[in-house]
């Protein structure tokens, strides 16, 4: 800060920095130069991508971002031509820190007006694709459009920390777009590099941290996130079942199916869903969602589940959920499922893993509390 009167004596003797508006400014022009300039060395572009978003979740350096012209250049073009190795496939993981750190500066102001216009060069990208043709889904454009695409929304919604946030981003996106998550995953199913992203990004969408999923009572928005959810679970689930095992299943087969449980995990305990209205109206969406996730933990034999430790993971955290809230489902389940479920929980109580073994006794505890 300013008040840093030795510091800034100093810095304005070597560098003709006189406060911390110059100073803070010559840091961000240098994380501008790398991200356009270094695109082919991660490292370089990494490093400067976490000192970014660590300016950015300051609340006092992330205010002090916005006053910046530079920083107001970069949240309105964050765009390939502007920052090239947004380009780069290697690098298409240093995509979510970029955008987790513009969703930071973006809701820092908590303007509707800001945020839509921040988010233009994405809306470009979703009405590309769109526009594509179903014969034309299958090429690499569209592919890495589509990777970009799911990178990039994911780190918006990790920056969403509020009911308000949450809600701005939530509007923008459905009902309009969302129909383009499904396509992507029936036209991708086996390809691991699309799915894992689209995944990953509904798992963030569908988390209630820190509240930020609360709808209005009037608003039916909860149950229709979760028919999305639903929807897109069947597309994946249903289509990866069909697919022979290979030498490499973990990466074709067991790492979707663990991101496919998480998002389930994560949406049946969001607490802004009441389930029974599902069953009240006839609506398949829980049932159904519900049966493909079984259908693909079903599908891993237990060997290969405690095998993976993200897979073993996502198997319990699963289970723990079910046995909590839908132990009525899991009671209709056919005797020789059941006792294999039952059978894994003692797997998992036997398990080194304290998280685990706390998962798989707390779906024991729920599942003796409700017979006795």
């Amino acid at each position: 800060m300013h008040s840093s009167k030795q510091l800034y004596t100093r810095l304005s003797e070597l560098l003709g920095l006189h406060d911390h508006l110059q100073a803070l400014n010559l840091i961000v022009g240098k994380i501008a130069i790398n991200l356009k300039c270094y695109t082919n060395s991660e490292a370089v572009i990494d490093h400067t991508l976490s000192l970014f978003l660590e300016l950015a979740s300051g609340y006092s350096s992330g205010k002090l971002l916005m006053k910046l012209d530079i920083v107001q250049f970069i949240v309105a073009n964050h765009t390939r031509e502007h920052f090239p190795f947004l380009h780069e496939s290697k690098g298409s993981r240093s995509r979510t820190t970029f955008y987790y750190t513009i969703g930071w500066l973006i809701f820092m102001e908590d303007s509707p007006v800001k945020f839509k216009a921040s988010m233009e060069p994405l809306l470009q990208v979703f009405i590309n694709l769109e526009a594509t043709a179903d014969s034309m889904f299958r090429t690499d454009n569209v592919k890495n459009a589509l990777v970009g695409l799911m990178r990039d929304l994911r780190g918006i919604a990790m920056a969403t920390n509020s009911r308000r946030t949450y809600g701005l981003l939530f509007d923008w996106l459905y009902p309009a777009h969302m129909p383009i998550l499904l396509k992507g995953i029936s036209h991708w199913a086996d390809t691991p590099d699309v799915t894992t992203p689209l995944l990953k990004f509904m798992a963030e969408f569908v988390l209630n941290k820190a509240q930020r999923l609360t709808f209005d009572s009037s608003s039916p928005n909860g149950i229709l996130l979760f028919r999305e959810v639903s929807k897109l679970l069947v597309a994946y689930g249903s289509r990866i079942l069909s697919f022979p095992n290979t030498t490499d299943i973990y990466a074709i087969k067991y790492k979707g199916i663990w991101i496919a449980l998480t998002v389930l995990s994560r949406a049946l305990p969001g607490n802004y869903v009441n389930f029974g209205v599902f069953e009240l109206y006839g609506d398949r969406a829980l049932a159904d969602a519900l049966d493909i996730a079984l259908k693909m933990t079903l599908s891993v034999p237990l060997a290969d589940i405690l095998a993976y430790r993200k897979l073993t993971k996502a198997y319990y955290a699963f289970l723990e959920v079910l046995f909590n809230s839908h132990i009525v489902y899991m009671l209709n389940l056919d005797t020789n499922t059941f006792m294999h479920i039952v059978g894994s929980l003692e797997s998992g109580l036997k398990g080194l893993d304290t998280s685990i073994s706390t998962q798989a006794a707390s779906a024991v505890d729920n599942l003796a509390a409700y017979i006795f």
